[in-house]
């Protein structure tokens, strides 16, 4: 049977769009059986945070042949992060897999105190000098002299929520410089894998109002430190596309 020119281009453009996408990712991980010497997945660092002694276990995993990074946290929060620098105008689009054992019980994103997640991802954007303000130059000079480098500008934090709508988006209860975009929120798809998708560059945008600066990292994080609850989380094959 032969196609109508109109549908064919339309099967061809909807079939082999997200092939072509897959083809020219920039790859973060799909993780591997390689990992460093402390466990972590390949070319990850562990991020942790000064006050906070207790740090969520990350591992790399296998099921069925495809690897994963399981984080477990208890009473506890660290990150890991991947340096990475892709180029946001040809490659806008975070996409990555997640799951979830099951949400927080007594998370509020809106309070200090209920600043923990069940799972997030998040992209960290560079400090540019010379774009800064005379007072952003003294702080970040500042910070600079005491961690050897700028912390990041800001940051998007993708989470898994356990009371916001999906699409809710708000400050962090520490600093404005850091935003929460619900992506998943609840128990109702705990414990299957999701796919998410996300265009970096249009996100940036809407949430601070201006161009986004280059990426600095991408992080993945389980954190429980301020409800003292238990949480586990699953992530995979996390890209840039076009």
């Amino acid at each position: 049977m032969l196609l109508k020119p109109a549908l064919a281009a339309f099967l061809f453009y909807t079939l082999a769009g997200p092939l072509k996408a897959q083809e020219n990712a920039v790859a973060i991980d799909s993780f591997s059986q390689e990992t460093e010497a402390d466990g972590l997945p390949k070319g990850w660092k562990p991020l942790t945070f000064k006050k906070i002694k207790n740090h969520t276990r990350y591992s790399v995993e296998n099921e069925g042949g495809n690897y994963y990074v399981k984080a477990v946290s208890s009473a506890s929060a660290s990150a890991i992060l991947k340096e990475i620098h892709p180029n946001l105008k040809t490659h806008p689009v975070l996409n990555w897999r997640w799951k979830i054992e099951s949400a927080l019980n007594s998370a509020d994103a809106r309070k200090k105190e209920g600043d923990d997640y069940a799972a997030r991802v998040y992209v960290a954007f560079k400090y540019d000098p010379k774009k800064a303000s005379f007072w952003q130059k003294q702080k970040y000079g500042l910070a600079k002299k005491l961690y050897g480098k700028y912390p990041p500008h800001a940051a998007i934090n993708y989470i898994w929520d356990n009371r916001l709508p999906v699409g809710a988006a708000l400050d962090n209860a520490y600093t404005g410089q850091t935003k929460m975009m619900v992506l998943e929120s609840g128990d109702e798809k705990a414990g299957r894998w999701l796919e998410e998708r996300r265009n970096i560059y249009e996100d940036y945008k809407s949430l601070f109002g201006a161009e986004p600066p280059e990426v600095d990292f991408v992080a993945i994080m389980t954190d429980t430190d301020n409800t003292r609850e238990n949480a586990t989380a699953y992530f995979d094959d996390l890209r840039f596309l076009p």
